[in-house]
């Protein structure tokens, strides 16, 4: 199936079409910045122009930095607080002018990996960290996930351990790999004493730079980049928007 899979990130929104039976991506990817504020008229406007501007009109599926339940935002840590309890889908939907499915962003991206990338046929239990703007988790056992996971939200150094080591906090403190991983292994141990997963998949933009901060990682904790790095986001949206299409289990 073919789908659109968009990508909904703190500051930017990419996407492409992609081909759900292997995870092709067969256009180019597109992006275009998130709108500040990132309030839900702006967001669905800078939506609506990007589905535009790839001329397909096939099914759309968005991953979403946010908590999703049944369609409505619950969460707003990386976007504009007017989100919260704005029924996500009713006005991406409306605005496009056809169905357009929405979920979690990271769990969107996990799923990516669950089925097609570094946790594909991994049984036990599986964290997967999404670092951007934010962090965001998914987590799986046995090739099942558990949905709708913080864990970039938990008290870490004061506050939520994304604004002490996401990949935002790299750039505004101009933190160099190495000294931005001391501080990601940190959170990562901790993460690791409380769930004690058998693999760690490390998505979102600092997958691409994995090789700069993998030594700065405790040796005794498995973790490995994502395969498919930062398009896991489009190419898990545009899976999760095939379950929701032929009525599987879905976020």
């Amino acid at each position: 199936m073919q789908i659109l899979g968009v990508d909904i990130g703190g500051t930017g929104i990419k996407g492409a079409v992609v081909e759900t039976s292997t995870g092709e991506l067969l256009t180019q990817k597109e992006r275009v910045l998130t709108p500040n504020p990132a309030t839900p008229e702006a967001i669905t406007s800078s939506l609506k122009k990007f589905v535009e501007k790839t001329g397909f009109d096939g099914p759309v599926s968005c991953g979403f930095p946010s908590r999703i339940i049944h369609g409505t935002v619950l969460t707003a840590s990386n976007i504009d607080k007017t989100w919260i309890n704005v029924p996500v889908e009713d006005l991406f939907s409306n605005a496009v002018g056809r169905k357009v499915y929405v979920a979690n962003d990271a769990d969107v991206a996990g799923l990516c990996e669950l089925r097609l990338g570094a946790a594909r046929g991994v049984q036990g239990p599986v964290v997967f960290l999404t670092i951007g703007t934010g962090i965001g988790s998914a987590l799986f056992i046995d090739g099942h996930m558990y949905p709708s996971s913080e864990l970039g939200q938990l008290r870490f150094h004061g506050g939520p351990a994304e604004r002490w080591c996401s990949g935002l906090v790299k750039e505004k403190e101009d933190l160099k790999w190495k000294d931005w991983g001391v501080r990601f292994n940190e959170y990562l141990e901790y993460v690791d004493y409380l769930l004690k997963p058998d693999l760690f998949v490390l998505g979102g933009g600092a997958s691409k730079k994995f090789d700069k901060f993998k030594e700065c990682i405790n040796p005794q904790i498995r973790a490995v980049p994502a395969e498919h790095l930062n398009l896991a986001g489009i190419i898990g949206a545009a899976l999760n928007g095939e379950d929701r299409i032929n009525s599987k289990s879905a976020l």
